[in-house]
């Protein structure tokens, strides 16, 4: 009542009661429980949920209101140009994020893998996307956020033999690509950690999750995202299952990708 700036009386005149009402409802030593109707009027008045009046529930927001805010759908973009999730990243910056990408991740891509892949649909907006790149990888460097990555085994198989997804790719910016990832395991292990599980027995859609706050899957145009912090645990647990049952570790996923190209090439 004093945040919404409603005194017994005002309140009484609200929700069409006598004062007498509002008063031994408020009164601690012989409050009455109110009826259905009351509880659904006070809610209405007083701009929170009926649960949260009767301390059936912690917050008092609506039901409407919390779905709002715990769960949304914003457009995706096609590549890292999107100031969402900059934001995100800013956000989570000193906790770890895990990302399971759709593809290679572009946070593991040369300028020239993400102009050869986004620039036909980007434009003139693929140097956003080139500098967004370049942003987590500073983050990595200044040791602000680590990164944990999971890639199904067949995404690093068919960009190692320019196939399926990967199909066209010329192979001077698959060999520049797959020397640029070497470095930077070498630069930025163990806060940059990639694993690779093997999809026939385990599987994820795209996702990342910002430390404890947001977790977003990305399903094709949109995201849908949550930040409940059941929900992002739960996706967190699904996460390091991928790592804990991955094929490939994050040691080991540099010389597999080399034995990948060199395959490839014989």
């Amino acid at each position: 009542m004093r945040e919404v700036g409603l005194n017994q009386s005002a309140l009484a005149r609200e929700i069409q009661v006598d004062r007498s009402t509002i008063s031994q409802l408020l009164n601690s030593e012989t409050a009455r429980l109110p009826n259905a109707h009351v509880v659904a009027e006070c809610a209405v008045a007083l701009g929170v949920s009926g649960d949260w009046l009767l301390g059936l529930s912690d917050h008092p927001e609506h039901a409407d209101q919390i779905l709002a805010t715990s769960l949304q759908v914003s457009d995706a973009p096609r590549a890292l140009v999107d100031d969402q999730i900059n934001g995100w990243h800013a956000e989570a910056q000193g906790y770890k994020i895990r990302h399971v990408p759709a593809a290679l991740p572009d946070l593991l891509k040369t300028p020239d893998m993400l102009r050869w892949e986004y620039e036909e649909h980007l434009g003139r907006s693929v140097k956003q996307a080139i500098n967004a790149s370049e942003e987590r990888l500073n983050l990595i460097n200044d040791n602000q956020s680590d990164f944990e990555i999971a890639l199904p085994l067949y995404e690093v198989e068919t960009f190692a033999s320019s196939t399926g997804y990967y199909r066209g790719l010329p192979s001077d910016i698959r060999n520049g690509q797959i020397a640029h990832i070497l470095d930077l395991h070498d630069r930025l292990y163990p806060s940059l950690r990639v694993f690779l599980f093997d999809a026939h027995r385990l599987w994820s859609a795209p996702l990342t999750i910002f430390g404890p706050l947001v977790a977003a899957l990305y399903i094709g145009s949109h995201y849908l995202t949550f930040r409940d912090r059941e929900r992002v645990r739960l996706l967190t647990r699904q996460f390091d299952g991928l790592v804990r049952e991955a094929h490939i570790s994050a040691r080991q996923w540099p010389d597999h990708l080399q034995a990948l190209s060199a395959s490839s090439k014989g």
